[in-house]
């Protein structure tokens, strides 16, 4: 991919031509592509298609050549007849190779000046050299593989990515890298179905046994008959950046205080059980949960205190409950847990656990002062004729309102 600063470096330092096009346009040109098209400066290429530049009688010629690389990795250097900005003639050696330039498939054209035919093949070699610099300081890892997904070529890249050198790989099947097969089976259906992936997501198995997050852009390739011959594309290692996904995912389903589910993802996975419950006719329960007299508290030992309260709740409540359970804070002292498969005598065994445990409870405020607190708690279980999670969120509601009213620190039931 060439989007690093390193990568633009090596393109622009080249004696040679060098563009990258996108959809058959430049979208990038070093100084030398300007001087050899006698351009003020590589900008003023930028969003042209190439086809300006082409000799009318070298044009279908390129215009095959632009398609076939659209199905291959690279293709051999070819001459062809330019006309620079100003009109000028030049004669090309061109090779092309396929590559990812701002998350798109790209093509990058590496042409030599041939006008004057002295020391060419000392400039083919230079070229060759350059270009070979190029691929070698890829970040990113290329790789081809025959039909039967065997590895046929790999760039040195996979040093760095997966910790094997290019020729621990050859002859492999890409399959000995994937730690989940299903990972594997889902690009080839993708290439299969859509000819090519771009940011397909996956895991592979590091030579030292760590597992990382990769990102694949790649293509089907088909010979000359049009059948299927193999797979060419790159992929990278994109595990901080699914890392950094995964936390930012996390951090907005996690209540940041008690550690618990907020109530977005609460809800969000009670309605779902609640839908699956309805479909197959299973019992789910609610429990609504509100802390006695919390104002008080936060009133009396600050919010510091207050906080302590909610946290060392959460951990109690959470040791009560099965992996099976949700358990997610509403809002302030507001609690609720879902029970899947519970009866109404165990959800209200589990409901009185609960509120012992919690009356149990001794705390610390920050001025040395001990203190107790109760919870009281609503409950209620779904019904046939609840067309909505909402029907069971406002029973449990109901019960939690006729315990806080009738004295606190108690479970109520309601049908």
């Amino acid at each position: 991919m060439l989007t690093d600063g390193f990568s633009r470096y090596l393109i622009d330092i080249m004696p040679v031509s060098m563009v990258v096009l996108t959809d058959n346009q430049i979208t990038y040109a070093n100084n030398a592509a300007a001087i050899l098209l006698e351009a003020d400066n590589a900008s003023v290429l930028i969003g042209r298609p190439v086809s300006d530049f082409v000799h009318p009688l070298d044009i279908t010629r390129s215009n095959n050549r632009l398609h076939r690389q659209s199905k291959e990795w690279s293709n051999a250097p070819q001459q062809f007849r330019l006309r620079s900005v100003k009109g000028n003639l030049r004669m090309l050696l061109v090779a092309s190779l396929t590559i990812e330039f701002e998350t798109k498939s790209a093509i990058l054209l590496v042409g030599m000046d041939m006008t004057a035919q002295s020391e060419i093949s000392e400039q083919l070699r230079i070229s060759e050299q350059n270009f070979r610099r190029l691929f070698d300081n890829m970040q990113d890892v290329y790789y081809r593989t025959d039909a039967k997904g065997v590895v046929l070529m790999v760039g040195p890249g996979v040093r760095t990515v997966l910790g094997y050198e290019p020729e621990e790989i050859v002859g492999k099947t890409a399959e000995s890298y994937y730690p989940n097969v299903t990972d594997r089976d889902a690009l080839k259906q993708a290439i299969a179905r859509d000819g090519k992936v771009s940011d397909f997501g996956g895991q592979m198995v590091r030579k030292d046994g760590r597992i990382i997050d990769i990102s694949i852009s790649s293509q089907a390739i088909y010979d000359e008959q049009g059948a299927f011959a193999g797979v060419e594309g790159i992929y990278r290692d994109v595990t901080q950046r699914k890392m950094l996904e995964r936390e930012l995912q996390r951090l907005a389903t996690i209540d940041t205080l008690t550690g618990i589910q907020n109530r977005r993802a609460f809800l969000e996975n009670a309605e779902q059980l609640f839908k699956s419950s309805q479909r197959y006719t299973t019992g789910i329960t609610l429990l609504m949960l509100d802390l006695d007299f919390f104002k008080a508290i936060n009133d009396r030992y600050g919010h510091l205190g207050g906080d302590n309260v909610l946290v060392k709740f959460a951990q109690t409540v959470g040791q009560e409950l099965r992996e099976s359970d949700l358990f997610g804070r509403l809002g302030g002292e507001e609690f609720c847990i879902l029970l899947q498969q519970a009866p109404r005598e165990d959800a209200m065994t589990a409901a009185g656990r609960i509120r012992e445990r919690v009356q149990e409870l001794v705390f610390n405020a920050p001025n040395g002062e001990l203190f107790s607190l109760t919870v009281s708690i609503g409950v209620s279980t779904n019904r046939e004729d609840d067309e909505r999670l909402g029907k069971l969120l406002e029973r449990a509601d109901a019960a939690l309102y006729e315990a806080k009213h009738s004295g606190r620190n108690r479970v109520v039931w309601k049908d």
